[in-house]
């Protein structure tokens, strides 16, 4: 009995945390609400995050405020055409005794930073595979265990295609959510204008500590989910798989993949996330509708009809919902 006191207790307490960053965010992010949401619930579930949206929508304005509200190590990670492996990972040097010893890179933080991640070849793209998955880095045979938490929380430009390099598959399965970010409306972009031509600026207090990310991230886990929310995850999963026998006549005649296992896991991780933060102590297929699109989107590829008659990815996630 103690035992479920002190937890709903935490979830009591993540709440207040979240309105807490929420409002510290806030005094430097003028709206992108549901975009702050999203990247937060992607932090207290271990998940990584991509932000997509046209220049000057300030995402990289946006990953630097969050990281400025956690205290945690904050590493910013440019990518570039030629941005190597070792600029990411680190490497091995020779010492004046004829020693190697390693150097360690910007990887070796908390919360990275990956701005404009499709600006550099795949090579160095697949540097980030194994921190966000095992975070570990493997170098000459050596692995070196990350401290957590640890996110990498990556941007990307729609609309440019010139010399970029689509992230692949298997790399964009591995982000929790894929987060679009939209123009602000006519008074937030007036806010926006009044904040940023003016002599002061805002500044973010740090909010919550990396141990009690850890913590929350350890509540989110132990989160009762009801069979039919998980049922109605897999289940939405599914959908998205062409050819199969869930599959409605909405995806088969626009979807050329669909989404794996790891959707499923993001849907129910995000729901109990999204439950804690509005204050319920275990989500419902609501939750599950919240999160479907930033889980889904990167990971359902649309086939030749789909890209030919204009129906894109988020529709077909809201016929399927």
């Amino acid at each position: 009995m103690n035992e479920i006191t002190n937890e709903v207790e935490a979830a009591d307490q993540l709440s207040v945390a979240y309105q807490k960053l929420k409002s510290e965010i806030g005094n430097v992010i003028v709206g992108q609400d549901e975009v702050v949401k999203l990247v937060l619930t992607s932090i207290f579930c271990q998940g990584h995050c991509l932000l997509v949206g046209v220049p000057g929508l300030a995402k990289t304005l946006l990953i630097q405020t969050i990281a400025s509200a956690l205290d945690l190590k904050f590493s910013r990670i440019q990518f570039t055409p030629d941005l190597m492996p070792s600029d990411i990972l680190g490497a091995e040097t020779l010492d004046k005794d004829k020693n190697f010893n390693f150097i360690k890179g910007p990887i070796f933080a908390n919360i990275i930073l990956a701005d404009e991640i499709n600006r550099t070849p795949p090579k160095t793209q697949a540097a980030l595979l194994e921190a966000m998955q095992e975070y570990s880095v493997t170098v000459a045979g050596d692995t070196f265990q990350l401290e957590k938490p640890f996110f990498v929380l990556a941007t990307q430009n729609p609309i440019e295609q010139e010399g970029t390099y689509p992230l692949p598959e298997a790399q964009l399965d591995r982000f929790m959510f894929n987060i679009l970010l939209e123009y602000p409306s006519y008074e937030q972009e007036v806010t926006i204008v009044k904040d940023t031509t003016g002599e002061s600026l805002s500044e973010v207090n740090k909010v919550i500590s990396g141990e009690e990310i850890l913590n929350y991230q350890r509540l989110i886990r132990k989160v009762p989910v009801a069979d039919n929310v998980v049922e109605y995850a897999v289940e939405l999963a599914h959908k998205t798989r062409p050819g199969t026998e869930k599959a409605p006549q909405t995806t088969n005649d626009f979807l050329e993949w669909g989404a794996g296992p790891r959707a499923s896991q993001y849907l129910v991780l995000g729901a109990k996330a999204n439950a804690l933060l509005n204050g319920k102590y275990s989500p419902d297929i609501e939750d599950i509708q919240a999160v479907a699109k930033p889980t889904l989107r990167h990971r359902v590829v649309r086939n030749f009809k789909a890209e030919a008659e204009g129906v894109g990815v988020d529709k077909i996630i809201e016929d399927l919902l």
